[in-house]
């Protein structure tokens, strides 16, 4: 069901420096992800302006020479990726391959979710507000548009607390586990399928996040069910604590 890929730095690093080199062969080959892979990451030269590249397919992960270049050659100190196992709907193609990006609240953001919830993408139909409407047919798009809805109009002291609260409600409706960044931060949520591997102190900062660990490396440790992280420059800025219920104590409908 997807996996996730994340890295925050204090410096732009090689791939191979940061475990991407063994995040390719998640996509279809040592584990069920075949149907598309994405990155999005900050180029050196263009940390001031917040910009993303964003390279996708909608193709097996293990075996695009694209996937696997990009992997062994990207030098970035802020990357999101993910290898999508196509479920809602199945469907592949590049509209439904993430991550996806968005303009809002003056900046630029990407986002790739692990898990499953269908509701959300009638929810955003049906508001009549909604902030952003998707290019694809993702339940994951479709929550990526009710997470900007929610931010924009919030002042940036409001908002990773509001970032939080609808993370967990979403989180009602089934299984969101999700990687979402505006250009300066690094934000994981782990409902119930994360891991996250950091440094403390030292002359470099450096934070992994992946939905399964990529290495035997014992620093890796699970995400607290709930749990949001929010990275700069590698370092741990803030850590919330959500309580979204268990999957059967649903909620009638979501503000």
């Amino acid at each position: 069901m997807c996996e996730l890929f994340g890295l925050s730095a204090s410096r732009p690093l090689s791939a191979g420096e940061t475990q991407l080199i063994q995040f390719p062969p998640r996509g279809g080959q040592t584990a069920d992800n075949p149907d598309g892979w994405g990155l999005a990451w900050r180029e050196p030269d263009g940390a001031a302006a917040g910009a993303f590249r964003l390279a996708k397919e909608p193709s097996a992960g293990w075996h695009s020479p694209r996937f696997v270049n990009l992997a062994e050659t990207l030098v970035s100190d802020l990357v999101v990726g993910h290898v999508r196992k196509a479920r809602f709907p199945p469907v592949n193609s590049l509209n439904n391959t993430h991550p996806f990006r968005r303009q809002c609240c003056g900046r630029i953001w990407v986002f790739a979710h692990n898990g499953l919830v269908p509701e959300v993408v009638e929810l955003e139909r049906d508001n009549l507000e909604r902030y952003c409407r998707p290019e694809g047919e993702t339940d994951s798009e479709s929550a990526f548009c009710h997470l900007l809805g929610h931010l924009h109009g919030h002042p940036a002291d409001e908002w990773l607390a509001e970032l939080a609260r609808v993370s967990e409600l979403i989180a009602w409706y089934g299984k969101f586990n999700f990687l979402l960044s505006d250009g300066d931060h690094l934000i994981a949520y782990g409902h119930d399928r994360l891991h996250y591997l950091d440094t403390a102190g030292g002359a470099e900062q450096i934070a992994l996040i992946a939905t399964e660990p990529l290495s035997i490396h014992l620093g890796w440790t699970a995400f607290a069910p709930g749990e949001l992280r929010i990275y700069r420059a590698g370092v741990l800025v803030e850590r919330l604590l959500t309580h979204p219920p268990e999957p059967a104590s649903r909620p009638e409908a979501m503000p």
